[in-house]
C-alpha cells in the first residue's frame, strides 16, 4: 500500500520528531501490514489445526499450514469485555478496569489504536473487536457493525480493503471481528456437520447434549468461513507481505468451559502466518499470553513497547530465533451481569493449575443454566434430568455449581482438569509455592477481589444474595488467602 520511498521518509520523520512518551523507530524499519481476526467463543480443541477433524475449519488449517500455531495461548479473562480490554490496553483487568464482563477499560489508558497511530499506522475494526457499544472509546480510525451478530462487518471489511487500495500511504492495521461461534447457534446447519462430535471432558452425554454441539459445531464452521472472506481479500487487495493473526477471544459456551478458569475456558486457538518470518506449517508450545499481542506487534511494526505494559513481546518467537516465552499464565475471572458472580483467580505453568475459587460459599451459574433456550438451557435441563437417576450426572451437576476453595491439577497427567489434587498430602508443597506466587501477582496488580453484584449462594442457588436466609452477610469480605 506504500512505496518503499515513502515508507523510509516517514520513518525519517518519526524519528525527527518523536519525543516524550510516543513511540520512536528506526528509520531502516519497513512496517508490515497487520491484520488480526478475532472469533468470538471458540474454545482452542475446537478447530482442526488443534486436532479435531470433526470441526470443519478449513480456512484455520490453512492458515496453520502457513504460518506458526500456539499450542499454549491463553487469554486473560474468560469472558468477552475483559479479555478484550486486556488485549487492547496490554494491562491485566485489575490494572485496566475492566473486570467484570460489559465493562471497559479506564478513559485515560493508552489502548490499541494510540500506540499503533504514533507509528503512522490508520488502525481500522470492523465487528467485535472490543466490546460492541465499548468501540467508538478506543480511537480507531475507522469502525463499523460492532453490534451484537452483526454479520455485515464481514463484506464490509472487504470492501474496506478495496476501496482503500492506493488511496493512502499510511501502513493499515485491520482488526475483524467475527461474532462466531458466539451463541444463538444455528439449528438448520447442524445436519451438515459429520458425527460423532467429540464432547469435552465433563460432559453428559445426552442426546441434547449431541444435539446442541452439532449445532456449535456449525456456528465454528462459520467462523471459519468469516476468515476465509477476510483471508481472500487480504490476499486480493493487501498483497502477500502481511502479517495475519487469528484468535479467539475465550473458549466456548459450555459448561466448565467459558467463565471458567480450566483450559476449556482460557485456552484459546492462536496462529501466525508472516511471510519471511514464520516458517510455515510450524508449532510452538511457549506459553503466551493475549497481554502480550499488544507489544509483540508494536515490536514488528518497529515500535518499542513501553515497560509499563503487562504484556511482553514474544517476537524472537515468530522469528523462530526462541522456543520459550512466559512460564506463567495468569487468569482472572469477576462475573457476568447477575448470571454469573463467581470470581476466580489461576496460576498455570506447563506442567500444573492453581485455581483459587475467592468465594467458594457462592453458587456457581452461568446463561447456560439460569439463561434463555438459545444460551443452552434445553442442553442443561437435559444433564439435570439425567442427575436424578444417575449418581454420575449428579457428581457433574455438583462440580459445575459448588467449587472448592482450591483447586490443583497435573496437567501432564490430567490434562483435562477432571481430578482435583489440592487435598492430596503428597502436593502440600506444591500447593504452597503456587498459592505464594498467585498471592504475589495479585499484590502485584492491586487485585481488590471484587464482588460487583450480590451472588447467588449455595444455600439458595435460585435467588440472589439479599434472598438468602437471614444472617447471610452482603457485601462479602474480601476472601482470606487459603492457609
Amino acid at each position: 500500500m506504500k512505496s518503499a520511498s515513502a515508507v523510509w521518509l516517514w520513518l525519517l520523520a518519526a524519528v525527527l520528531l518523536g519525543h516524550g512518551n510516543r513511540l520512536v523507530v528506526a528509520a531502516s524499519v519497513v512496517r508490515p501490514t497487520l491484520v488480526v481476526f478475532l472469533a468470538d467463543d471458540l474454545g482452542c480443541l475446537d478447530c482442526q489445526p488443534y486436532g479435531d477433524a470433526a470441526f470443519r475449519t478449513p480456512h484455520m488449517q490453512a492458515l496453520a499450514d502457513e504460518g506458526l500455531t500456539f499450542d499454549r495461548a491463553f487469554v486473560v479473562s474468560p469472558s468477552c469485555a475483559p479479555s478484550r480490554a486486556a488485549l487492547l490496553t496490554g494491562l491485566y483487568p485489575a490494572r485496566n478496569g475492566a473486570e467484570a464482563n460489559h465493562t471497559q477499560p479506564r478513559a485515560e489508558l493508552k489502548k490499541w489504536p494510540a500506540f499503533f497511530q504514533e507509528l503512522g499506522y490508520e488502525v481500522v475494526a470492523f465487528g467485535k473487536v472490543s466490546h460492541y457499544r465499548h468501540t467508538a472509546q478506543y480511537g480507531f480510525d475507522h469502525f463499523a457493525h460492532d453490534t451484537f451478530h452483526d454479520h455485515a462487518a464481514i463484506p464490509a471489511a472487504v470492501e474496506f480493503l478495496k476501496q482503500q487500495q492506493g488511496a493512502t500511504d499510511r501502513p493499515l492495521c485491520l482488526m475483524v471481528g467475527s461474532n462466531w461461534p458466539h451463541v444463538p447457534w444455528p439449528e438448520a446447519d447442524a445436519e451438515d456437520h459429520p458425527r460423532p462430535l467429540s464432547l469435552p471432558a465433563g460432559t453428559i452425554d445426552t442426546l441434547a447434549t449431541r444435539a446442541w454441539r452439532a449445532r456449535y459445531a456449525a456456528a465454528v464452521s462459520k467462523a471459519d468461513d468469516d476468515l476465509g472472506v477476510i483471508r481472500q481479500a487480504v490476499r486480493e487487495y493487501l498483497g502477500p507481505e502481511v502479517l495475519f493473526l487469528f484468535t479467539s477471544d475465550h473458549g466456548a459456551q459450555w459448561p466448565f468451559g467459558k467463565w471458567n478458569c480450566y483450559d476449556a475456558g482460557i485456552r484459546v486457538p492462536l496462529i501466525v502466518a508472516w511471510p519471511g518470518v514464520t516458517k510455515p506449517g510450524t508449532r510452538t508450545e511457549a506459553l503466551v499470553s493475549w497481554l502480550d499481542l499488544l507489544p509483540t506487534l508494536l515490536e514488528a511494526a518497529g515500535g518499542q513497547p513501553p515497560d509499563w505494559l503487562d504484556g511482553r513481546s514474544f517476537l524472537p518467537v515468530l522469528r523462530g530465533a526462541a522456543t520459550t516465552h512466559r512460564t506463567q499464565i495468569f487468569t482472572t475471572h469477576t462475573g457476568d451481569g447477575r448470571w454469573n458472580i463467581y470470581p476466580i483467580r489461576s496460576l498455570r505453568t506447563a506442567e500444573w493449575k492453581y485455581i483459587r475459587n475467592l468465594h467458594p460459599e457462592f453458587a456457581f451459574t452461568t446463561h447456560i443454566d439460569l439463561g434463555s433456550p438459545r444460551d443452552g438451557r434445553e442442553l442443561f435441563a437435559s444433564w439435570e434430568e439425567r442427575a436424578r437417576t444417575d449418581p454420575d450426572a449428579a457428581a457433574v451437576i455438583r462440580r459445575y455449581h459448588a467449587r472448592p476453595a482450591e483447586e490443583l491439577y497435573d496437567l501432564r497427567s490430567d490434562p483435562d482438569e477432571q481430578h482435583n489434587l489440592a487435598t492430596d498430602p503428597r502436593y502440600v508443597e506444591r500447593l504452597a509455592s503456587l498459592r505464594r506466587e498467585l498471592d504475589a501477582w495479585m499484590a502485584a496488580t492491586s487485585d481488590q477481589q471484587l464482588v460487583v453484584q450480590p451472588p447467588r449462594l449455595l444455600s439458595d442457588p435460585t435467588s440472589y444474595g439479599p434472598n438468602a436466609p437471614p444472617g447471610t452477610a452482603w457485601p462479602p469480605q474480601r476472601s482470606a488467602t487459603p492457609k
